[in-house]
């Protein structure tokens, strides 16, 4: 951390960055769309890809740790799209 950013401009930072991230996944899974390209398998592709992604920065076992809680957070509705207006 910078010595002129506090902890919770970090955090607010992070918070902008994955939000700028999802707006670029966002526009990419658009653009497939709209390329032909079928939804599910544009979102299978984004899923092996961030997977390997989280696998190549934190490991193996602590992906396998995070996906063991998406079954929960799926059937809660968290990944919903209805629930979020």
């Amino acid at each position: 951390m910078r010595q002129d950013q506090t902890p919770l401009h970090q955090e607010l930072s992070a918070a902008d960055e994955k939000r700028e991230a999802l707006n670029y996944l966002t526009e990419a899974f658009a653009e497939a769309l709209l390329a032909g390209i079928e939804g599910d398998c544009f979102a299978h592709a984004a899923l092996f890809t961030a997977f390997q992604e989280l696998v190549d920065t934190y490991g193996e076992d602590a992906v396998a740790d995070f996906a063991e809680g998406l079954p929960e957070r799926i059937r809660n509705g968290e990944f919903t799209l209805a629930n979020r207006h």
